[in-house]
């Protein structure tokens, strides 16, 4: 005999190809709704689609305008959770878009620009490294999205896929205006397995999501800004790329420290 279908998928069948039903909340209460939010999810589309173009600029030579492509991508990766939660726009449709959006634009499109611009010569070992990447880039993104509800909101555990993914490119960036390459392809492989293990890691990160946008902050904070843009501006591949090695090492120097501190205190 054959069963019923549920309800629920048979509502879901017979929707349209380009319909979107959602549970949210509001008040007390979960309620559906149709559609999608707009804005958040244009900039997780214009990241993606800066990842993509990464990925065919790297395959064409292009490799200074595939990095920036990716750097443009974290920038606009950044915005769309901070605009979700400014404009009340959060949605679990938008927590899952932007996971795929991020393995495309900071797991494949990194690699492959690193694959490309300097770890050929190394043969199997070169995609080997190019595939550890995507995989750690895959699990990173894959924890997070099971832990988004529970993890401490401060802290990422394990180097955040945008931060690995600006890492790389600025590396590319910096070494591709320097003029190496393939005559350091095993330093710059090592140095991509090692940001690869650092977001599968427990090493914990400052999320800086406790920002407070629309609160007041002081005077100085906006100077401060202001003179970090100007130094940007300056030489924007060696000084990103700085910013990168400081924070990727920030993580494994205060557990050092967490845990040279936690031996030297005194038992009580």
């Amino acid at each position: 005999m054959t069963q019923p279908q549920n309800n629920t998928d048979t509502n879901n069948l017979s929707l349209p190809v380009d319909e979107h039903e959602e549970e949210v909340q509001e008040g007390d209460k979960r309620i559906r709704r149709k559609g999608v939010y707009l804005l958040p999810n244009l900039f997780t589309t214009g990241a993606l689609f800066a990842g993509f173009y990464a990925i065919i600029a790297s395959t064409q030579g292009s490799f200074e305008q595939a990095a920036i492509a990716i750097v443009v991508a974290g920038i606009l990766d950044g915005l769309d959770g901070r605009i979700a939660r400014l404009t009340n726009t959060q949605s679990e449709f938008g927590v899952q878009y932007d996971s795929m959006s991020d393995l495309v634009s900071f797991g494949i499109a990194p690699s492959i620009l690193m694959f490309n611009w300097a770890l050929t010569g190394l043969g199997k070992l070169g995609w080997a490294i190019a595939f550890a990447y995507v995989a750690c880039a895959a699990l990173r993104l894959a924890r997070f999205n099971a832990q988004v509800h529970t993890a401490d909101k401060r802290y990422f555990t394990g180097l955040a896929s945008p931060a690995a993914a600006g890492f790389v490119a600025t590396m590319v960036w910096t070494g591709y205006e320097v003029g190496v390459g393939p005559a350091i392809g095993l330093l710059c492989g090592m140095v991509t397995l090692a940001v690869a293990l650092l977001m599968v890691s427990n090493v914990r990160y400052q999320s800086m999501k406790g920002i407070d946008f629309k609160g007041r902050v002081p005077f100085v904070f906006i100077i401060v800004t202001v003179l970090l843009f100007t130094i940007i501006t300056i030489d924007p591949p060696r000084v990103l790329l700085l910013i990168g090695i400081l924070y990727a090492a920030s993580g494994p120097l205060q557990a050092i420290f967490r845990a040279a501190h936690s031996r030297l205190k005194p038992k009580s």
